[in-house]
């Protein structure tokens, strides 16, 4: 798989509201299945465990099974690489033109007084 298709798997993970909501219960602790169940009380089991796949093949999620139950772990590394990626230099890029704007309005001013 590329990393484009692993990127494309990642943003389609984060692109829906109660995955996000799994995931920030995850940051936290590691939880089973089944308390993510009782914190999500909007959702049925089947749904839970079908935002936790989605989450597992875009690799934001590991799954270990301890017994009979089922622990999620939260693997950051994914959204490290987006923001490394796409978020920081954005960002960076953001901060340069805001800071040149800053340079021409003080320019600017200093013209005119």
């Amino acid at each position: 798989m590329s990393i484009e298709d692993e990127n494309d798997l990642i943003f389609k993970a984060l692109s829906h509201r109660s995955r996000r909501k799994i995931l920030d219960l995850l940051r936290s602790e590691p939880r089973t299945t089944g308390r993510l169940c009782e914190l999500l009380p909007e959702f049925d089991r089947c749904t839970v465990m079908q935002h936790l796949n989605v989450l597992e093949e875009a690799g934001l999620v590991v799954g270990e099974k301890r017994g009979r139950e089922r622990w999620n772990h939260l693997d950051a590394l994914p959204i490290h690489a987006i923001h490394q990626r796409w978020i920081g230099p954005y960002a960076a890029y953001a901060t340069l033109m805001l800071s040149r704007l800053k340079q021409e309005l003080e320019q600017g001013s200093e013209a005119n007084a």
